[in-house]
């Protein structure tokens, strides 16, 4: 016998509760509370003259010190130096701010292909490096939330937490009827703190703006907006408990069952306090565990695409942070999300805008996939799609970058940056975590299954796609015509750079082509430092 609750959601078949969605007493007016809380963000990042408070004091000390010795090292040095010598600087000052400054890093460290590599990589420190409360103040925060002892819950609840983030901190309990639990808590004051550090990186954000060599489209106001959207929600964990449940009724009622993910206690949630079914299985890293235990990890890889790109474009809903340490893989197959604290929920225009985008790459259709950034807030209100195709010469064929030489890919990157802001380019909350998750997805194939087909996965998606939501993709975005949404894989071929004769280009392949793109960089950096050493040698 299945748990009655799985029929709405894609939780485990017999579970250690039963969620009934119409009596959760903590799940009682959470549409108000996101209103309330977002209705805050233009007072927490709106631009400040004077310095807010003697937190800047700290922050500055911390992040102009960082600056200053990178400016008289690194900075002189130049190449990847330059940019390396930066990204350690920040991590070590974020990591002396403490747990906000960290959460950001977390979220940088999430970036790649968003974020310089050098940047992304230094942040990666930051994801398993935080200090944890000492229990006996975990033990006070548990105390205020339930409002009794906690002998009156819990059996037993380890002190040592099974991982320690920016936010919060989880610990492995068992409840006093003997069932095995996960509890994450809420580092106290952190949300205090939190409101008082996007006060000051609202103040600081604009007096950074060229001054430190990260992503232009990402630029130090338009970061901490972002990352002010996605913390906020974060502070209170009913709105957690209340994502894990959308995603799960999202899977269930798209069939993608090849995902669980935990039950939140009936009534065991508060904003600080989030008690969840304990769940266990393979490492996402751990290849040869799932391959012995007979887990088909291609089918993995195929599951996780489907159901991401699925709930996205058909509901607007998806986990916004997805990486290694927020999923594993059931003794079963199915993929364990975990950590839901940031999760996208697009609006109506937005979601048709990425399905919009989605459709439009699938066809190669160019006009439609830059109408689409548009309404998804990458480009002003305003902008003329025809002016656009034409200064990124989107109109021209496709260029093979591993044909290019060193300084030719520099000079397109530059050019294309350099449209792009002029234009006015951004990257919007919604579409950095799509791209993230794109991104992390990518990943997954390199680990699970290099020797997949891209373009055979990519057409068998499309097509599966098309049958089960064809009709109502179409009337969503009033195409008139079938071929008005047909799998080009022409486009796609020339989108990776490759004649259209190839027939078949694996994971592998791919990552040897980029491989090759790294080193022409690589070797550029190398003769321009040669080039500049050379030119301070005196004669």
């Amino acid at each position: 016998m299945t748990s009655a609750d799985t029929e709405f959601g894609v939780f485990t078949d017999e579970g250690p509760w039963v969620l009934d969605l119409e009596n959760l007493a903590w799940k009682t007016g959470l549409s108000r509370v996101r209103a309330e809380l977002q209705s805050t963000l233009p007072e927490l990042i709106r631009p400040r003259k004077l310095p807010p408070g003697a937190r800047v004091g700290t922050t500055v000390r911390n992040l102009g010190g960082a600056l200053g010795l990178w400016y008289l090292t690194e900075r002189r040095r130049g190449g990847s130096e330059k940019v390396a010598g930066i990204s350690r600087r920040l991590r070590i000052a974020a990591e002396r701010l403490g747990p906000t400054y960290i959460k950001l890093g977390q979220i940088v460290a999430s970036g790649d292909g968003i974020f310089p590599p050098e940047l992304v990589a230094e942040f990666k420190w930051c994801r398993d490096r935080v200090p944890p409360e000492p229990w006996p103040v975990v033990e006070r925060v548990l105390t205020e939330e339930l409002g009794r002892p906690l002998s009156e819950v819990f059996g037993s609840l380890d002190h040592v937490p099974l991982a320690a983030a920016s936010i919060a901190q989880v610990h492995a309990a068992r409840l006093v009827d003997g069932t095995d639990v996960v509890v994450k808590v809420q580092r106290p004051s952190v949300a205090q703190r939190v409101r008082q550090d996007l006060a000051v990186m609202s103040w600081l954000a604009p007096h950074l703006v060229g001054r430190i060599p990260i992503a232009a489209l990402a630029n130090p106001p338009a970061l901490v907006e972002l990352f002010a959207e996605t913390i906020v929600e974060e502070l209170d964990f009913r709105l957690e408990a209340e994502n894990m449940l959308d995603i799960a009724v999202t899977f269930a009622d798209l069939g993608q069952r090849n995902f669980v993910v935990p039950r939140p206690h009936p009534t065991l949630v508060t904003r600080r306090m989030l008690v969840m079914e304990r769940l266990s299985g393979f490492n996402f890293s751990d290849v040869e565990g799932m391959r012995a235990a007979g887990i088909d990890t291609d089918a993995v890889v195929r599951s996780g695409m489907i159901g991401f790109l699925e709930g996205a474009m058909m509901y607007g809903v998806f986990h916004g942070d997805l990486h290694a340490g927020n999923l594993f893989i059931l003794p079963s197959g199915k993929i364990a999300l975990l950590d839901f604290g940031i999760t996208a929920r697009l609006s109506e225009p937005k979601r048709l805008a990425l399905l919009s985008l989605i459709v439009g790459a699938s066809n190669g259709h160019i006009p439609s996939q830059v109408a689409a950034l548009r309404d998804l807030g990458a480009l002003p209100p305003n902008t003329d799609v025809d002016t656009v195709i034409a200064q990124l010469g989107l109109d021209r064929p496709p260029i093979d970058p591993t044909t290019l030489t060193a300084d030719e890919l520099v000079g397109e990157l530059q050019r294309s940056i350099k449209s792009l802001l002029a234009l006015g380019a951004r990257m919007p909350k919604e579409l950095m975590l799509f791209v993230k998750n794109l991104v992390f997805l990518d990943g997954a194939i390199a680990t699970l299954a290099p020797d997949l087909d891209l373009f055979g996965e990519i057409e068998t998606i499309s097509l599966m796609f098309a049958e089960k939501h064809g009709e109502r993709i179409m009337r969503q975005l009033g195409l008139q015509r079938q071929d008005d949404w047909k799998p080009d894989l022409s486009s796609m071929k020339a989108g990776f750079g490759v004649d259209e004769s190839t027939e078949r280009l694996t994971h592998r392949q791919l990552q040897a082509r980029r491989a090759q793109v790294r080193e022409k960089f690589d070797g550029r950096r190398k003769g321009s430092r040669r080039r500049a050493r050379r030119g301070r040698t005196p004669n």
